[in-house]
């Protein structure tokens, strides 16, 4: 092991404490919120809504799954390859939308991506076989998958830093948002029109259009259009050492000069920045394999094991994420102070502290009431973690590739942990339980004891969350406009120093910089 690796290593445990203690030192949140102005606002809320029906769409199948099964004619471990094949295909969309919005800009790849969300979900609506199905999500997934860099993005990349951890908590939690939508709505619209379960399908194509008309009414953020002018600025100089060397150029050449700038910053950031890239890979496949592990397969424990009702199953959801979009927020925000890794780490140990209760109270002794609390806390914990994640990723992202880099070790992670729900089903399926009679009458023949299976699943998922976010690295407070960006990617402190030595040699770099710009200033 060199002395740079070991050097790393010992700086992992230090760099987890706070920078200060005070509890004065806290900002206050409504002042954060102040903060914003009304251009922050509206790209934040257009992107919220968007993540929001993302989610809504995704849970649109696990909600649905039985009766899926049952239109279909196939079993529940079939019907689960609709969400794998989802995940699987989201890395396509991640790596196309995300060179788009980062050579094009956000926008058009947003209002695309929704544009797809309409087309699919209806499609998905009218399909009348199995294959059919798997064909829509598939595609659906391609479309999913390009959506959450340009989100996070178009969110997050113009706001003040100190107000980065409480908006990345508010974020993250339209997935949590979602999820809640799409039960109450499931309730309200499945199984009580001659057409069972389509018209929760046929109804969430509709709500991506109205988003769609609020982003074509916004401009392109100001930090992607720094880089675009930085981009051209960069073309022109080429031009003009060409035209000096007795070389042919003129705009004729311009779109293709600029394309070329991009993709040899995208070559020297790849690069650069492998193991980086790499290690988001490996966090974000932990943190799927968390989320998907604890949600997907959870309705079809509470209705076929627990066999609660459909109220009874949709009020344990619906507690369930309101805990989750209160831990996201509030962990998004504390974040900021106690710093990106420890605040992950706390809500890891309380997730798995909370996985027995959340996945093996007896119910028949004990009443439902008793799985609500469990439900509401482990969310806090699954989603507390998550809130983290996307200035997480932001700040760790080199500055001319965010989009691209957040979307794609977002998906690929996700690629990663695609069989999540299919795993679980598969296994489940190997500890049958007897059939039994609900309240109402009815007679559930195909139960199994789903709840072992996601309660050891999910204590591995957390305890590889745990090592890797000790390893990993930390850049707590990170500028996103150009200039500061290079001069800490200058540094090498994104995977090499915790992150006060990192913002110590940041400052030093960006004063010298700052100070050959006035020397460049007072020679012109």
């Amino acid at each position: 092991m060199t002395t740079p690796t070991l050097s790393y290593l010992t700086t992992r445990l230090p760099s987890l404490l706070p920078k200060s203690t005070h509890l004065s030192d806290i900002p206050n949140p409504f002042r954060l919120l102040a903060s914003l102005d009304r251009q922050n606002w509206a790209f934040f809320s257009v992107a919220f809504f968007a993540w929001t029906w993302d989610a809504f769409d995704f849970f649109t199948v696990s909600l649905t799954l039985p009766d899926l099964a049952k239109s279909f004619g196939r079993s529940r471990t079939e019907i689960t390859w609709g969400i794998t094949l989802v995940l699987m295909f989201r890395t396509v969309g991640a790596v196309a939308f995300g060179v788009v919005g980062d050579r094009y800009g956000r926008r058009w790849g947003f209002v695309v991506n929704n544009g797809l969300f309409v087309v699919l979900e209806l499609a998905t609506g009218f399909c009348q076989t199995y294959s059919q199905f798997l064909a829509c999500r598939a595609l659906f997934g391609i479309a999913m998958g390009g959506l959450y860099g340009n989100a996070a993005a178009t969110a997050l990349e113009d706001l003040p830093p100190i107000a980065r951890g409480l908006m990345s908590g508010l974020l993250q939690q339209g997935y949590a948002f979602g999820y809640l939508l799409s039960t109450a709505f499931s309730r309200a619209l499945v199984d009580t029109t001659p057409y069972g379960w389509r018209p929760l399908f046929w109804f969430g194509a509709c709500p991506p259009v109205l988003i769609i008309g609020l982003r074509l009414l916004l401009p392109e953020t100001r930090t992607y259009q720094k880089l675009k002018m930085e981009r051209e600025l960069k073309h022109q100089q080429q031009q003009d050492e060409e035209e000096g060397s007795g070389q042919e150029g003129g705009t004729g050449t311009r779109k293709k000069g600029v394309t070329h700038v991009f993709w040899e910053q995208g070559k020297q950031v790849m690069r650069k920045e492998w193991l980086l890239l790499t290690y988001m890979v490996l966090l974000m496949a932990g943190f799927n394999f968390m989320s998907h592990g604890s949600q997907d397969l959870y309705p079809v424990l509470l209705d076929t094991q627990f066999l609660f009702s459909r109220d009874q199953g949709t009020t344990v959801q619906v507690i369930a994420n309101v805990g989750a979009m209160l831990g996201g927020t509030t962990v998004g925000f504390m974040s900021q102070f106690a710093g990106r890794r420890l605040s992950i780490l706390v809500m890891c140990v309380l997730g798995g502290a909370l996985l027995y209760p959340y996945t093996a109270t007896d119910v028949a002794n004990q009443g439902w009431e008793r799985i609500a609390a469990a439900a509401f806390w482990e969310q806090f914990a699954v989603q507390g973690a998550w809130g983290v994640i996307p200035a997480h990723l932001m700040e760790l992202s080199p500055a001319k590739f965010r989009t691209f880099v957040v979307g794609t070790s977002y998906q690929l992670g996700n690629l990663v942990s695609s069989a999540s729900s299919t795993i679980e089903s598969t296994i489940g399926e190997r500890f049958p339980l007897p059939p039994e009679t609900t309240p109402d009458g009815t007679v559930v023949g195909q139960r199994c004891e789903y709840g072992k299976v996601i309660c050891i699943f999910m204590g591995c998922v957390y305890a590889y969350v745990v090592v890797l976010t000790l390893l990993g690295p930390e850049c707590l407070g990170r500028r996103f406009d150009r200039r500061d960006s290079e001069a800490l990617e200058d540094t090498g402190v994104v995977f090499g120093e915790d992150h006060e030595q990192g913002f110590e040699i940041f400052q030093g770099a960006q004063g010298e910089r700052e100070k050959r710009d006035r020397k460049g200033e007072e020679a012109v």
